[in-house]
């Protein structure tokens, strides 16, 4: 009997390995409706778990649960496509094809229906990104931000239960991420939506959970507010480089933000406590040496 749909991803000791690498090491996750960042170095892993939970990559090992469906058995998988929209770190379109037509073939492949149905669907998501007076333009004519905001457009046809989302606003002018925020805030509400990014200002606008990956393995997981509360009585500004070796910068007013490895007194003369950004308390977590504090 097929397992009810209910818009939620569970995975259990969910590993992936290439040859002797191990990129997935171990995960447990769970995410419900709202919006999951996803964060971690390059290299610690948030690929290639989009990609198995886009159903492009099996999982070596461990158990995998979409919408309540085994993408391991072949006629789950089709229906876990069905209700997912996937956009990957790179996508890569037909040049010649217009926008429109684009995304009509993509609609065919998703079986959205009859050709009325298929088109009022591309019409409704070129509508959403802001590309509808470019339907005709061929997608080489394109520039790089809309070619990003049409493969958005691809991702949510079809009102995805499940929206994955890698790198989604590479090339966005700030409007543009504007836009794209209030759009996947409104997804959300029903929708699970994983964003995986580097931009912690995305995630610091749009996430209620946040899932931290480090050589493959999850190092936190949780609200961002628990991640700031690691990070508080560790974050300093004062009147210069402390020289301590400490993860530190210059600001522009000439003084120097300064990470400490845990609280502690002052890291020099005239520096105050100050409260954590999400991208100190992201930075603390993982580290920038290569060691996390996970591991630490």
């Amino acid at each position: 009997m097929t397992a009810v749909l209910t818009g939620r991803v569970r995975l259990r000791g969910v590993t992936r390995r290439y040859g002797t690498r191990t990129a997935l090491d171990g995960v447990d996750l769970d995410l419900g409706p709202g919006v999951t960042g996803l964060l971690g170095r390059n290299g610690a892993g948030k690929t290639t778990l989009m990609r198995c939970l886009a159903t492009d990559l099996d999982a070596t090992g461990g158990e995998v649960r979409l919408l309540g469906l085994d993408p391991s058995r072949a006629a789950e998988r089709t229906d876990i496509r069905r209700r997912l929209g996937y956009l990957p770190q790179n996508p890569d379109f037909y040049p010649y094809f217009t926008a429109f037509a684009l995304l009509d073939y993509m609609a065919v492949l998703k079986e959205l229906g009859g050709r009325r149905a298929r088109h009022d669907e591309v019409r409704r998501v070129l509508l959403q990104v802001g590309l509808y007076d470019r339907r005709h333009s061929r997608v080489r004519r394109l520039s790089g931000g809309m070619r990003q905001r049409l493969a958005l457009a691809s991702a949510l046809m079809g009102d995805p239960a499940l929206l994955l989302l890698d790198e989604p606003t590479v090339g966005l002018d700030p409007e543009q991420r504007i836009r794209f925020r209030n759009l996947v805030s409104r997804l959300a509400v029903e929708s699970t939506v994983v964003l995986s990014t580097h931009q912690i200002e995305d995630v610091a606008a749009l996430c209620g959970q946040i899932v931290c990956l480090d050589r493959g393995r999850v190092v936190f997981d949780g609200p961002p507010g628990a991640l700031l509360a690691r990070a508080r009585g560790r974050v300093w500004e004062g009147p210069g480089d402390p020289g301590t070796g400490l993860t530190s910068w210059r600001l522009p007013d000439g003084r120097h933000r300064v990470l400490t490895p845990e609280a502690a007194s002052a890291p020099g003369a005239g520096f105050v406590p100050v409260e954590p950004t999400l991208e100190d308390a992201y930075l603390l977590l993982v580290g920038l040496s290569g060691e996390s504090e996970a591991a630490r």
